[in-house]
């Protein structure tokens, strides 16, 4: 139910050219706010890696607590040249994933006008379609260990961890979506049961179940290496893919990629419950190569910032955000990669403003 409580944003520009994106994230956002009356807080947090090289934190002391306050998190990006990989990444996204229980990573697949995708023949009618992945056990949950570390004997194990519970949600959240979303009514399990015949079993199991309570969404099952064949020969049969975090990780670069690339790929790590605090950022990386050069593309960072206002319940917004975007990329760039576009970050981001 939409109040007019202010919608409270923490804006975390991150590294690399994340703050530049952020800042166009932000800038469409504020823009649409003001034309639908939705009333806004916000504040920047610099976490990331300087901050890190600097103090040696990755959050501080009552970062987390803070954060808890806000309704949503704009990310720009994580990454540093100067910080050893899976540091930032693990001390700060995964920190927030697990510590706010986003349990729902929520991937669009949509390709848009003007954008081109590798696959031939493909329009952006046919490249349209959602990734629900879990977002909190599997792989990600780190229970393993090493023993005879360093040594000719070292063993070293990786255990997926999976409960009814996680699946449970994951599933039963996918299919309100693929029931609220309206188009084919389709909701597609990958997984992998055919060899993962514990974890994944309870997956399909749990599956089964719930389906028993949506008899009007058609259900589908595939493999994981079947989907990525049809992802790229028939994607237009998807609607919904519901999968596992580790599955799920693989499959959206995948579909990063049909849609035209990681500069315009978005996506919303959401913790779907009552006071919540979800996350939403682009996929693509920090690029420390093009920093304050005005060269990055901000598409993603901007269809992120729709993808807030629809979790947050503005969805006459949301929708605003996308139709915007969609006239920017299909009238006005000549490119979506960085350097191509025709226009600098900032002249991108004032473009879907002027498209609002």
């Amino acid at each position: 139910m939409i109040t007019n409580k202010p919608l409270r944003i923490a804006v975390i520009g991150g590294d690399g050219t994340g703050p530049e994106v952020a800042a166009e994230g932000m800038k469409v956002l504020r823009a649409v706010a003001k034309l639908e009356g939705i009333p806004v807080e916000t504040k920047d947090f610099d976490f990331g890696g300087d901050r890190y090289l600097a103090t040696g934190e990755i959050l501080p002391e009552g970062a987390v607590e803070e954060l808890a306050t806000f309704d949503s998190i704009l990310l720009g990006a994580v990454g540093h040249p100067d910080v050893a990989p899976g540091i930032l990444e693990k001390g700060l996204l995964l920190e927030l994933r697990f510590t706010f229980d986003q349990y729902i990573n929520l991937r669009p697949v949509k390709l848009f006008p003007g954008v081109e995708t590798p696959l031939a023949g493909k329009k952006p009618e046919d490249i349209d379609f959602v990734v629900v992945r879990e977002n909190t056990e599997d792989m990600y949950a780190g229970a393993g260990g090493f023993l005879k570390k360093g040594t000719p004997d070292e063993v070293a194990m990786q255990t997926a961890i999976y409960t009814r519970k996680g699946c449970e949600r994951c599933i039963r959240w996918a299919f309100e979506y693929t029931r609220k979303r309206n188009q084919k009514k389709r909701l597609t399990l990958v997984a992998k049961t055919n060899v993962l015949t514990y974890g994944h079993s309870l997956w399909q199991r749990t599956f089964d179940d719930v389906a028993k309570d949506y008899p009007d969404i058609e259900t589908d099952y595939n493999h994981v290496d079947a989907c990525c064949m049809w992802m790229v020969k028939n994607p237009e049969y998807y609607d919904v893919i519901v999968t596992t975090n580790m599955f799920g990780d693989i499959i959206t670069d995948l579909a990063g990629i049909l849609q035209g690339g990681m500069g315009v790929a978005a996506g919303g790590n959401i913790n779907p419950e009552p006071g919540g605090t979800s996350m939403f950022e682009p996929m693509g990386g920090s690029a420390p190569k093009y920093t304050g050069r005005g060269l990055i593309n901000p598409i993603a960072t901007i269809a992120a910032a729709g993808m807030l206002l629809e979790q947050a319940g503005h969805e006459k917004a949301a929708a605003r955000v996308l139709k915007a975007i969609q006239t920017v990329t299909g009238t006005k760039m000549k490119s979506q990669a960085a350097g191509k576009m025709g226009y600098s970050t900032s002249e991108v981001g004032d473009l879907v403003v002027e498209a609002l």
